[in-house]
């Protein structure tokens, strides 16, 4: 039961602490063009 005690909130606390990084990333537009990048290296650039 002490166990309990001790690790939910530390638990707790990192999953939010991932949640806020995530949604900051995603309001900085980290996730908006995901098709693009991997399909650049197939055109040639002169």
């Amino acid at each position: 039961m002490d166990a309990i005690v001790f690790l939910l909130p530390i638990a707790l606390g990192l999953g939010g602490v991932f949640a806020w990084l995530f949604l900051v990333a995603v309001r900085d537009g980290q996730f908006d063009d995901l098709d693009d990048p991997p399909e650049r290296i197939l055109h040639d650039q002169d």
